[in-house]
């Protein structure tokens, strides 16, 4: 099992920054992949980003056409953590924000408690 805890949460500006981290525990050493999803208030969670394993040594990062240019996912192999980096944020990004790992079934077994992302005008 992978133990994942998010933080950096909070509340930004339209035009803002702010970075997430996604912090695996210590047992987790196996490669996996990890993503983020996000859920808005009355929506449905939805897919941002991901760090996919493929195999060996190599990730590919893939993003949701709603934040492509805007958000990098990216790991802190000092921290062991998935960082997601989010700039010109949007009103329509503000939701909870969760990291998962696929531990090699393709789905997203394992998951955090969310962070919340508010953007203000």
């Amino acid at each position: 099992q992978v133990q994942l805890v998010e933080s950096g949460g909070g509340l930004v500006q339209a035009g803002g920054s702010l970075t997430l981290s996604c912090a695996a525990s210590a047992r987790s050493r196996s490669r996996y992949s990890v993503g983020w999803f996000r859920q808005a208030p009355g929506k449905e969670r939805e897919f941002v980003a991901a760090r996919k394993w493929t195999g060996g040594n190599t990730y590919v990062a893939n993003y949701a056409d709603s934040v492509k240019g805007r958000f990098t996912i990216f790991r802190d192999n000092a921290k062991n953590t998935v960082n997601l980096q989010m700039t010109s944020l949007k009103l329509n990004d503000t939701a909870v924000y969760y990291c998962a790992a696929d531990r090699g079934s393709g789905e997203y077994i394992d998951w955090g408690q969310g962070t919340q992302v508010t953007v203000s005008l």
